[in-house]
């Protein structure tokens, strides 16, 4: 993990800022990282660091930096999943998605849920400003305080106690995708990293 740029990165969006400030603009900044799917950033020791390297990445790297992030604000954080179907979201997908759709196994979405104000707030920064045109749920406008929306619509809602929880519970659900289901998810990846870069030059 690349701790000097995670160094620099709080200090310039925190500096001389009060704490509500401080986290609605980790919050934002976090949120504005164009959204992409890069496999590598699962792991979160590569994930929390390489999407400030790369300036792109999807709901875990930008959740493993909040989190980090937030700790530093001093604000308690749980990781939290979300099974959910890709199929089953209201997004505007391109016709040359209805084939893969129909055979994807359940994702895992991350987002996050911390304790402010005495009650424990969910916040998902998935979705940048971008996607809105294509129906993604982008949370604009977070007051600092309350709950944002979620960046899916999910099956059950799964709290962890730690990150490496969440790690190993993703693990174990995706190593009873099959082999077929496998492929597909890496061809839906591919579809959907080429559809979104294709939304931001439109």
């Amino acid at each position: 993990m690349n701790t000097t740029i995670l160094d620099k990165k709080f200090l310039e969006w925190t500096k001389d800022l009060e704490p509500e400030e401080a986290r609605i603009s980790v919050f934002n900044h976090i949120r504005d990282t164009p959204y992409l799917i890069v496999p590598a950033f699962r792991d979160p020791e590569v994930g929390t660091s390489g999407i400030l390297e790369l300036n792109k990445g999807s709901c875990q790297p930008k959740h493993f930096l909040l989190a980090a992030f937030f700790d530093r604000l001093n604000i308690p954080v749980k990781y939290v999943s979300y099974p959910f179907k890709w199929q089953d979201q209201p997004l505007k997908f391109p016709d040359n998605f209805k084939e893969v759709l129909k055979g994807l196994p359940v994702s895992y979405h991350l987002s996050c849920r911390a304790y402010i104000e005495y009650k424990w707030v969910l916040l998902d920064a998935t979705y940048d400003p971008a996607l809105r045109t294509a129906g993604f749920p982008v949370n604009e406008e977070w007051n600092g305080l309350d709950d944002t929306k979620n960046a899916v619509i999910p099956i059950e809602e799964i709290i962890h106690e730690s990150l490496n929880e969440r790690v190993a519970y993703e693990l174990a659900q995706k190593s009873r995708y099959s082999e077929s289901e496998k492929l597909l998810s890496g061809e839906f990846v591919e579809k959907l990293n080429l559809w979104l870069e294709n939304i931001r030059k439109i």
